[in-house]
């Protein structure tokens, strides 16, 4: 297979999908764990992988979203992050059999940052760190940060994985909502220059919103930037039917957005939340 930065000027490249709402799909509730499940029901994850495989991706993302420090402390499990972390990588990597990239997937560390919060950059520093050396260790190609909400903490994050590689392919996703601008109000050309400047491979959006919406923010980035950059829109918006969350989004009309995404000159192209 040849190196992942090489691809990347050859063609586009899919990604997966999402893996929580997935595996919600598949029975496993939200009072769980989704990250534990690497050890706890690994042929489940595998099943996930395998089935994004046989899809046609080129790009599998370890089960590791939440995998950090302080999101896994809410289930007892902050002692666990080396092994949940080198265990989502490995799991990946067993499916991929070297014929796919195996993206180890960051996301936010769930806590507010100084001087919001009470977290000081050095202690998000350390528990990025800590999560991004197992999934390296585990054999994950590349580094993929997603659903990022604040630029700060997405510096932080970037800065810890070039504190462990200082070359490995990093892809730094944030998420915007349907005004093009992030939650704390920074607008989206703000936010692509200062993307534009990180140490990172791939800029791109995530999450929050369908593919509709997210063109527009992806057009914009792709005037603004030079780097490649990636999309992983939401099956849409969600909607409660029976108690159960339902994302109506079809595969046609999300194909049908992908080719406008390659129009605009996005090279990386996923799902998030709702995708299958």
């Amino acid at each position: 297979m040849i190196p992942f930065k090489e691809a990347l000027e050859n063609r586009v490249l899919v990604c997966d999908g999402a893996m929580g709402t997935y595996l919600y799909r598949k029975g496993i509730y939200i009072t769980h764990s989704f990250e534990q499940l690497n050890l706890t029901k690994p042929e489940l994850v595998r099943e996930v992988h395998r089935e994004y495989i046989s899809a046609g991706a080129d790009i599998l993302e370890t089960n590791s979203f939440g995998a950090n420090r302080y999101r896994l402390a809410k289930f007892g499990l902050d002692d666990s992050v080396r092994e949940i972390n080198l265990a989502a990588a490995r799991n990946a990597v067993y499916e991929a059999r070297g014929g796919v990239y195996v993206a180890g997937s960051v996301g936010p560390l769930g806590v507010e940052l100084a001087p919001l919060g009470k977290l000081e950059p050095g202690e998000a520093i350390s528990a990025f760190e800590q999560q991004i050396s197992a999934l390296i260790e585990g054999g994950a190609d590349l580094i993929i940060f997603e659903t990022f909400l604040n630029s700060a903490e997405l510096r932080l994050a970037v800065r810890a994985a070039r504190n462990i590689s200082k070359d490995i392919p990093i892809i730094a996703q944030m998420s915007f909502s349907d005004d093009s601008a992030t939650v704390l109000g920074e607008p989206v050309e703000k936010v692509v220059r200062f993307m534009d400047s990180l140490p990172v491979d791939v800029i791109g959006m995530n999450c929050s919103v369908g593919p509709a919406p997210m063109l527009d923010v992806i057009s914009k980035m792709a005037s603004i930037s030079e780097k490649p950059i990636s999309a992983m829109p939401n099956a849409g918006q969600p909607r409660l039917v029976e108690g159960r969350l339902i994302y109506m989004t079809t595969p046609e009309y999300l194909a049908t957005y992908a080719k406008r995404f390659i129009r605009s000159g996005v090279k990386i192209i996923g799902g998030c939340c709702g995708t299958t």
